[in-house]
């Protein structure tokens, strides 16, 4: 969360200042005033007049939600423009020298990487299940679980159709026919295990670390599915063990010993062997990293996007929400939202006083309307704990979806709930607050979860054709595409603003883990 990126020898970097340093405030900063100086100026000269960026980013970024939600086409020049931006800023670095990301990308396009496929040898799982709090749901059991996370507004009710859709065609779910691209394929919440064992071919792409490919290799062995895993080369363009004239796949432990690739040192390296897949496939976006280092990986992956969307028409875009953003929430949430608020009874009389503090708000204070009439909500769920450099590493990635969708590519974005995830849990802040979390109406998933969910929300994209990730499909506003089937875990329909009892939260949440 340092202001200053860190200063790596090759590979994507933040651009350098005047007084040669890589400020990810100053870069954060330009980026989102450029995104919306087309549409309302006014709040681009206040971006720019914010002299702290860590503290003061918040407020705009809810500005430039509210500006998209207004207008569709406002949603689109936002998302473009962030988009342009960053691509004119952020820059790659190798031996010294540095160039625009988009010129890396087309001058190294050698093969560096040879594949190994590893195959799964248990049958595909043939029907969704799902695991939840030690047990495994299926069926109806799923279904009601579903139905009760939207009946208490933990989820959007187009939750509950995908889920009854994927239950009632369970052959939706041999996903044999399927190649996924999976940048980040070892991360917390990336869906490789789930697809893995729905029969999915994936190309995985991760980190050279051993630990990383042999639990990636031990999940396959037990799945239905095949992995594809890069193997670098030599300088001579010989892979490291051949046998037989060949790379031997049957070596799990050698394999993993020298499988993986560098996703921000060797980005146009990894675009080569991306781009070997002949196949039309899904190309998903799971990396994460801490600090400004998860904007370079958003960079980096936009940046293989970019390239293989003007190369081929057969792409796919996956992409999860962080619910903590904001978003543009259809006015039945906020109305839901107003009448937890109004139940609050002698609780609610204990608490006015606290609102001069700026605690316990009403979650939508006002509403507002689009040019076309429509009355929607803003639900301002940014976590300053997060910081301004997960902000923007999460909306490049909104951006690209809409833009990509705009211009007839099916994209997969589906909201995943709060979860704690291991860079969740290692924020005694954050932690405690999501262990108090419940109190305020809200849930929080664990890990396999909400990595079945959401693998889960990706299969309803590609099998049904009346999907959001269709192109096709109407959509009012692009910003609706975050809407659709949002497990928000309550976040939406909450009664306060979250921010507003985050410090509560976090207070109930180290009682309740001490008791």
């Amino acid at each position: 969360m340092a202001d200053s990126a860190p200063n790596a020898a090759d590979g994507v970097a933040f651009p350098a200042g005047g007084d040669g340093r890589r400020s990810t405030s100053a870069t954060g900063r330009a980026i989102f005033a450029d995104c919306i100086r087309d549409v309302d100026p006014q709040v681009a000269a206040r971006i720019e007049h914010t002299s702290d960026w860590r503290g003061g980013y918040m407020g705009p970024l809810r500005d430039i939600s509210l500006a998209s939600a207004m207008d569709p086409q406002a949603a689109l020049s936002v998302s473009r423009h962030g988009l342009e931006s960053a691509h004119r800023r952020f820059v790659f670095v190798r031996e010294g020298e540095q160039l625009p990301l988009w010129e890396a990308m087309r001058r190294w396009t050698a093969p560096r990487f040879a594949s190994v496929t590893v195959r799964g040898t248990i049958p595909r799982e043939t029907s969704l299940s799902l695991p939840y709090r030690g047990r495994r749901l299926f069926g109806d059991d799923l279904r009601r679980q579903v139905d009760a996370w939207v009946t208490s507004g933990i989820a959007e009710p187009g939750l509950a159709e995908a889920i009854d859709l994927l239950v009632a065609n369970p052959g939706w779910m041999d996903l044999s026919d399927v190649d996924i691209t999976v940048l980040g394929a070892g991360a917390e919440l990336a869906p490789t295990r789930s697809l893995l064992r729905w029969g999915a071919r994936v190309h995985a792409v991760d980190l050279p670390r051993p630990d990383i490919w042999n639990r990636l290799i031990a999940i396959t062995r037990n799945t239905a599915g095949s992995l594809r895993v890069p193997i670098p080369l030599d300088a001579e363009g010989i892979p490291p063990f051949v046998v037989g004239g060949a790379l031997h796949p049957d070596d799990d432990a050698t394999v993993a010993l020298h499988a993986g690739t560098d996703l921000l040192r060797q980005t146009p390296e990894v675009l080569t062997w991306v781009s070997e897949v002949e196949q039309p496939f899904v190309l998903g976006m799971y990396a994460y990293a801490d600090g400004a280092a998860h904007v370079l990986l958003s960079m980096a992956a936009d940046a293989i996007v970019t390239e293989l969307t003007a190369a081929r028409d057969d792409l796919t875009l996956a992409v999860l929400a962080t619910p903590t953003d904001c978003f543009m929430v259809p006015i039945a949430a906020v109305e839901e939202s107003r009448r937890r608020w109004e139940s609050r009874g002698l609780g609610g009389l204990l608490q006015t006083p606290l609102r001069l503090l700026r605690q316990f708000e009403p979650n939508y204070p006002e509403t507002y309307s689009s040019i076309d009439g429509t009355e929607f909500g803003i639900n301002d769920s940014l976590v300053p704990q997060q910081g301004p450099n997960y902000a923007l590493a999460k909306r490049l990635q909104r951006w690209r979806a809409l833009v990509a969708r705009a211009d007839g590519i099916p994209v997969s974005l589906n909201l995943a709930p709060a979860t704690r995830t291991n860079s969740v849990v290692k924020n005694r802040a954050l932690a405690a607050a999501y262990a108090g979390a419940g109190r305020f109406g809200v849930e929080v998933f664990d890990p396999p979860t909400t990595t079945t969910l959401m693998a889960a929300l990706l299969v309803h994209d590609l099998r049904n054709p009346a999907a959001a990730a269709n192109p096709a499909t109407s959509l009012a506003n692009p910003m609706d595409l975050f809407a659709q089937a949002a497990n928000h875990g309550g976040l939406w329909r909450a009664a306060y603003a979250p921010r507003s009892v985050l410090g509560f939260a976090a207070l109930l949440g180290m009682f309740d883990r001490r008791a």
